[in-house]
């Protein structure tokens, strides 16, 4: 952990001065790389024996998405408890053991359950951090973020230990892990800019404060969560899944997300939020309705679009903020937004079949890669560190 002395003396490489700038930048990079490798492996053009379905669901999960919220939470938390940062050589060493997770888990199939230990230290380490951190600055609210990463942590075991734990518990418990925390961060930012952009550009109705009708979505939403993954096959799971995606919607309803369509850097949350909520329903009806709705058209809901929408919404404005740019969208973020979002439009989709499923297939993984290459093009730049020339008047910052 950094002190204040060490704050000010860090004169060390700026893309280590935060923790969202090594974590978005590499997790970017590999979610654009990692989606080609699987389609060049699942279409025979790309004989690399790691490449299997499991090991494309591992780095989806416990690669890209375990990246992109490091990266977000070591930006919150010193925020939430007023400590200071993470920075210089001990981000260098968190950074590390993540890309060592990501070499490890190509090479699998030569390094055997070190590929494993390897790849699980990321997780247990950095959910340690955060628990540290929290704890320190006596931040009780956030305890509910320190647990649902100790979940993912747990999950990524699971996946690993394979004959102990099946793998398909790994996976659920980490997507429960994550639709939990973009219900709970993502329903606390996205009213939260939302208020402060309608505030200073169109005042008006504006989305209604946290209440208990919040509370109640998020219960349900665990409750969902739980129970799918103890019964994945339970009407009971099915019926909590779609009450939850519902009660999402509801609650997203409540937020003026219409006021705020001249805006892309604020829609793009409700978007994303949005997702979260047909992704909820969709799992749910795979359970209720499984001869209508495929399982990977939810999976896919759920993780092309709530997670892939809300991680880029949220990566763009934490790094134009934190780098001095001004909170609104320029032209390469609109096409970032709209790119990702066709991308899990045209998976979902694909997950229906037909004979077109390869070609929709082939389709999402390029347009998802060009989101998340486009993203590491566009803000590679700020994350580090270097001046950006400004391109014509820009418009003053929302909040």
């Amino acid at each position: 952990m950094a002190t204040a002395a060490d704050r000010r003396a860090y004169r060390g490489p700026k893309l280590f001065s935060y923790g969202f700038r090594p974590f978005f930048l590499a997790a970017s990079i590999w979610a654009a790389l990692a989606v080609p490798l699987w389609l060049l492996s699942f279409t025979g053009h790309l004989p690399w024996a790691a490449l299997t379905r499991e090991w494309h669901i591992h780095e989806m999960l416990f690669g890209v998405l375990a990246g992109i919220v490091a990266g977000f939470l070591l930006t919150a938390v010193p925020n939430w408890t007023g400590r200071l940062p993470v920075m210089g050589v001990p981000l260098v060493a968190l950074s590390s053991l993540w890309l060592a997770g990501r070499l490890a888990m190509l090479a699998a199939t030569e390094l055997g359950v070190w590929a494993s230990v390897i790849d699980s230290a990321f997780l247990v380490v950095f959910a340690g951090v955060i628990w540290r951190e929290v704890l320190a600055g006596r931040n009780w609210r956030n305890l509910a973020v320190c647990g649902l990463v100790t979940v993912l942590a747990c999950a990524n075991i699971a996946f690993h230990l394979g004959a102990l734990a099946p793998e398909a518990v790994g996976q659920r418990a980490a997507l429960g892990a994550i639709a939990l925390l973009i219900a709970l961060i993502g329903g606390r930012v996205t009213p939260s800019f939302t208020r402060n952009w309608l505030t200073q550009r169109a005042p008006g109705p504006m989305p209604a404060p946290a209440d208990r009708a919040d509370m109640a979505a998020l219960i349900l939403t665990g409750l969902a969560a739980a129970a799918w993954v103890a019964a994945p096959e339970a009407p009971l799971a099915g019926a909590l899944l779609t009450a939850s995606g519902l009660a999402a919607l509801a609650r997203l309803a409540r937020w003026q997300g219409l006021r705020t369509l001249t805006e892309p850097l604020v829609w793009v949350l409700h978007l994303g939020y949005a997702w979260l909520g047909v992704g909820l329903i969709l799992i749910g009806l795979t359970i209720l309705a499984p001869d209508i709705v495929p399982r990977t058209a939810g999976v896919h809901a759920l993780t092309a679009g709530a997670v892939g929408v809300m991680t880029l919404a949220m990566m763009t404005r934490a790094t134009r903020g934190h780098s001095g740019r001004p909170r609104v969208a320029d032209g390469w973020t609109l096409a970032i937004y709209l790119l990702v979002n066709a991308a899990a439009l045209v998976r979902v989709c694909a997950g229906f079949g037909g004979p077109g499923s390869t070609v929709l297939l082939a389709t999402s993984g390029v347009l998802w890669s060009a989101a998340f290459g486009g993203f590491a093009l566009a803000y590679g730049p700020m994350l580090l560190g270097w001046p950006v020339r400004p391109r014509g008047k820009a418009r003053p910052s929302p909040a």
